[in-house]
């Protein structure tokens, strides 16, 4: 069976790929990329909230490609924001502008002493005639300075409860075994399971 990832991220790419492995061990699952088949478009992620948004770049990627299609949104979540960037963590400051996003964040919390914070993935799977959703939390905390090189996104001031490390200091294998988009990925392979699809 093959699965269309409907992403052009491709640390995101990578990330499913890697994480999904370990967690299927076996070749009856592999995952195309965008690229493969030709397809290049880019959803427009307007909606309120994850599971919408995860859900229309679900739809389009499988309009376009006629396969079983993982989509996922995920943002960072920070407490006393109220919750902000949330859905626009990808262009809070900039669209797709990494380190733009992460100076907003970090002015923003300047003189904050409250600096809890959360990633949160939804993985919407779609098959043509069903639309499933996966959840993944991170719970953990925002520093006040951008610490590592590896990752992308928010990972250089976002360290997770139990560590000390930021998610960009931590390799590829230490951050997809306890990142929020394993979590939501564990719920995915548990839910392929049991719809026997392995």
């Amino acid at each position: 069976m093959k699965i269309l990832v409907a992403t052009n991220n491709a640390h995101k790419i990578q990330e499913i790929c890697q994480t999904v492995a370990t967690l299927l061990p076996f070749d009856d699952i592999s995952f195309v990329q965008p690229l493969d088949l030709g397809i290049d478009i880019s959803p427009d992620e307007k909606y309120a909230t994850f599971e919408e948004n995860a859900y229309v770049k679900a739809l389009e990627f499988y309009n376009a490609a006629s396969m079983p299609v993982i989509a996922d949104d995920s943002g960072l979540e920070i407490e006393v924001l109220d919750g902000a960037p949330g859905v626009n963590s990808a262009r809070f400051a900039d669209a797709h502008n990494d380190e733009a996003n992460t100076r907003k964040v970090l002015q923003l919390l300047e003189k904050e002493d409250n600096r809890t914070a959360q990633f949160r993935t939804v993985i919407c799977y779609y098959d043509g005639v069903k639309a499933s959703y996966f959840n993944g939390i991170c719970r953990g905390r925002i520093i006040a300075e951008e610490r590592g090189s590896n990752g992308f996104g928010y990972d250089p001031i976002f360290v997770a409860d139990g560590y000390d490390v930021t998610f960009a200091e931590m390799s590829s294998a230490e951050k997809n075994a306890v990142s929020h988009r394993y979590r939501a990925l564990v719920e995915f392979c548990s839910g392929m399971k049991k719809m026997g699809l392995k």
